[in-house]
C-alpha cells in the first residue's frame, strides 16, 4: 500500500478543512443580518442541502474517481456538450468567487490590527495582498503551505471549539427565540446565500483515487465531516448570537466572529478569532487557488476550454492561475460581502443541483437510491429559488449581477465552440 494512500481520517480531515476554510469567519456577519435569532436554523437548512447533495457525490466518486471531481461527473452523464460546457466553467467562476469571499475576509480581519482611519485602506492592501502572495506560493512551490494544511486545520478548529466551550456559558437564550427570528422564508433565504460556507466537502471526491477503500471509507468520510461541520456552524450561530446583541454583530459583520467572541473573551479573544481567521483564510486561498487553477486545466483537457489552459510552466498550468488570481482580485477589491456570497453560492447550488441530476441519470452505474438524489436535486432548485426571491425582493439590483454570471459562462462556452468549430468529444475519443 502506497504510503500517499489517505484513510478514514485524512478523508475527514480533507473534508472539514475545505468547508472550514474560512467560509465561516466570512459570512457569520451575514447571515446574523439575514436571520437575526434564526441564524442557527439557517445553517442548519444550509447544512442539510449539503448533507443530502454528498450522497451523489459520494456516489459517483466511487464510480469515476477522478481529480476532475465534477467536471467528469457532468460530463460523464450529460456528455461535453454547450449546457455541460457552461456549467463547468461555472464552477470555474465559483471558486474565484470563493477566493474572492476568503479574500475579503483575510483583509477586513487584518485590518481590525491597525488604527480606525487607516482601516479601509488596509483591507484592500490585505486582500490584495492575501491573493498576491498565495499565487506566488502555487508558483515557486505550492508544497510550502500545503504541508503545513492538516496543523492549520487543527489550530483553527480547536480555537473554534474553545470558542464555543468558553462562550456557551454565558449564552443568553431570549435572543434565540422565534420571537427575535426574522420570517421563516427569509431565515431560509439567509441559508441559502451563506450556503457557500459548506463548499469544500467535495474535495473529498476529489481524492477519490487516493483514499483506502473508497467504497467505504469515502462515503462515510462524506457524511461525518459534513455533520460535524453542521453541529459547530450552529453552536457558533448560537453562542455568537447568545453573546452579542444583533444591531452589534451586524456592525461588526465583516468581522462578527472576533467581535463576538469579545464580550467574553475580552480583546484577547478578539485578537485570538482575528489570528485564526486570517490563517485559515490564507491556507484557504492558497488550496482554492491549487484547485481552481487546475480545475481549468482539466476542463481544457475535457476540450470545453482553449487548449492554451493545458500548457503548464515548471509543471504548473500558469495561464489558469494568472486568469484566476487576476478576475479573484477584482472581485475581492470591487464587491462588496453580499455580493460576493450571494454569487458563489448561487453558482455552487446550481453546480451541486447538476451534480445530484446526474447521479440521477447514472443511477445504475452508481447503485443509488434515485430518491434520495432527486430530494437532492429539489433541495438544491428550491434554495436556489430561494435565494433568488431574497434577491428579487430586497436588493432587486444585484439580480443583474447573477444573470450576468449565468450569461456570461454560457457566453464563453458558446463562442468558445464556435471559435473551435468541432464536435466535442472527450479526449480518450479522439482518434
Amino acid at each position: 500500500m502506497s504510503s500517499d494512500k489517505v484513510g478514514y481520517w485524512g478523508a475527514v480531515a480533507i473534508g472539514i478543512g475545505g468547508m472550514v476554510g474560512g467560509g465561516i469567519f466570512a459570512v457569520l456577519g451575514l447571515a446574523v443580518q439575514l436571520a437575526h435569532g434564526g441564524t442557527p436554523v439557517a445553517f442548519l437548512i444550509a447544512g442539510f442541502v449539503a448533507l443530502v447533495t454528498s450522497y451523489s457525490y459520494a456516489k459517483l466518486s466511487v464510480q469515476y474517481p477522478s481529480q476532475g471531481g465534477t467536471v467528469v461527473y457532468l460530463d460523464r452523464a450529460f456528455g461535453t456538450e454547450l449546457f455541460t460546457g457552461a456549467l463547468n466553467n461555472l464552477l470555474w467562476i465559483s471558486y474565484m468567487i470563493m477566493l474572492a469571499l476568503y479574500a475579503y475576509a483575510f483583509g477586513n480581519y487584518g485590518a481590525t490590527f491597525f488604527p480606525k482611519a487607516y482601516q479601509p485602506i488596509m483591507s484592500h492592501v490585505l486582500i490584495s495582498l492575501g491573493i498576491v502572495i498565495p499565487a506566488l506560493l502555487n508558483v515557486l512551490s505550492a508544497s510550502i503551505v500545503s504541508k503545513a494544511e492538516t496543523y492549520v486545520v487543527i489550530i483553527k478548529v480547536a480555537i473554534l471549539v474553545f470558542f464555543i466551550a468558553v462562550g456557551f456559558q454565558g449564552v443568553d437564550t431570549t435572543s434565540l427565540s422565534v420571537s427575535h427570528w426574522t420570517p421563516i422564508v427569509q431565515v431560509a433565504a439567509g441559508g441559502m446565500i451563506i450556503f457557500l460556507a459548506y463548499e469544500g466537502f467535495e474535495l473529498i471526491a476529489n481524492t477519490a483515487q487516493d483514499i483506502v477503500n473508497p467504497e467505504s471509507n469515502l462515503p462515510k468520510a462524506l457524511y461525518s465531516s459534513i455533520g460535524f461541520v453542521i453541529i459547530l456552524y450552529v453552536l457558533i450561530a448560537i453562542v455568537s448570537i447568545g453573546n452579542l446583541a444583533v444591531p452589534k454583530i451586524v456592525q461588526a459583520k465583516d468581522y462578527a466572529l472576533a467581535a463576538a467572541a469579545k464580550p467574553f473573551l475580552g480583546h484577547l479573544g478578539f485578537t485570538m478569532i482575528s489570528i485564526a481567521a486570517m490563517l485559515s483564510t490564507f491556507s484557504a486561498i492558497n488550496a482554492t487557488l491549487y484547485g481552481s487553477s487546475r480545475l481549468s486545466y482539466i476542463i481544457a483537457k475535457e476540450g470545453e476550454l482553449p487548449k492554451m489552459l493545458e500548457n503548464k510552466i515548471w509543471n504548473q498550468p500558469i495561464e489558469g492561475l494568472i486568469i484566476t488570481t487576476v478576475l479573484a482580485l477584482l472581485l475581492a477589491n470591487l464587491g462588496d460581502l453580499s455580493q460576493i456570497s450571494t454569487m458563489g453560492s448561487s453558482g455552487f447550488l446550481l453546480i451541486f443541483a447538476a451534480v445530484n441530476a446526474s447521479n440521477i441519470k447514472l443511477s445504475k452505474k452508481t447503485d443509488s437510491k434515485r430518491w434520495i438524489s432527486i430530494v437532492g436535486l429539489a433541495g438544491c432548485l428550491v434554495a436556489f429559488g430561494a435565494l433568488l426571491w431574497y434577491t428579487i425582493t430586497n436588493s432587486p439590483g444585484k439580480l443583474w449581477i447573477l444573470g450576468g454570471m449565468l450569461v456570461l459562462v454560457f457566453l464563453i462556452e458558446f463562442v468558445y465552440r464556435e471559435y473551435r468549430g468541432k464536435a466535442m468529444v472527450f479526449p480518450e475519443e479522439e482518434s
